[in-house]
């Protein structure tokens, strides 16, 4: 009996030790936190990184299109977005009924109008002719000065075509643009009107029959009208003392 009364104290004593095995202690519990807290951080750095390898991707492709478009492509964009606004501006003015000229004036500042002034003074369109090449260059400026682009069909154009809208070194352009006949009436005028102005400043002189022959060929009367715009009134004495035979 005792043997047997012994026995239960002995099997309690076993299912005690196997309760607090089973029960974490606190450095483990310690430890689990420190290792879900590094898995954490582990999983926020992974997601950093694929995030900073996008956007590195990302600006990888933007680069690359800013390289392939051309040198002055920034200028040009930056002067489009004005000339938006301008036509914007001109819209809203003209459903208020006021004058656009006179608004923009208001918005000037004085010191913006005398830096403008002065800067136009400084400014001398026209030097004279130095050489063909600068001739032609004057040409073009003031021929595409004329030019008043249609900002809605180009935001249509651009809504439509997107990125193609702007060539690059691969882009395949004869044959792909055909102008409106608006756009063509309008070069045709313009050519007519450069025509028209080129034959003026072409034009030959009239021949006169009363002149005097002071030449023996076309190059030396050419030379002479010359000598006789620069020097003439220097000469004229001269020249009537050698006609009346006074000259000494």
């Amino acid at each position: 009996m005792a043997a047997e009364g012994g026995g239960a104290p002995h099997g309690g004593a076993s299912s005690a030790s196997s309760d607090e095995e089973s029960v974490p202690t606190a450095a483990e519990e310690l430890a689990a936190q420190k290792r879900e807290e590094r898995l954490r951080k582990f999983r926020e750095l992974h997601m950093k990184r694929n995030e900073a390898r996008k956007l590195n991707h990302q600006e990888v492709v933007e680069e690359d299109k800013r390289l392939k478009l051309p040198a002055n492509w920034e200028a040009k964009k930056a002067r489009l977005e004005w000339e938006l606004k301008v036509e914007e501006k001109k819209k809203e003015c003209a459903a208020k009924g006021e004058d656009y000229e006179r608004v923009k004036l208001l918005e000037i500042s004085a010191e913006d109008a005398e830096r403008w002034e002065r800067k136009k003074k400084r400014k001398n369109p026209d030097l004279g002719f130095s050489d063909y090449a600068a001739a032609q260059l004057r040409q073009y400026q003031r021929l595409t000065k004329q030019i008043k682009p249609d900002m809605e069909k180009y935001e249509k154009l651009r809504e439509e075509n997107g990125e193609e809208l702007y060539p690059t070194a691969n882009s395949l352009l004869h044959g792909t643009h055909v102008p409106c006949k608006e756009g063509v009436d309008r070069m045709v005028t313009d050519l007519e009107k450069q025509i028209e102005k080129r034959e003026k400043y072409s034009r030959r002189r009239a021949y006169n029959d009363d002149a005097d022959i002071d030449y023996i060929n076309e190059r030396n009367a050419k030379f002479n009208k010359k000598a006789e715009r620069f020097y003439g009134k220097y000469t004229a004495e001269i020249k009537q003392n050698l006609e009346r035979g006074t000259a000494v």
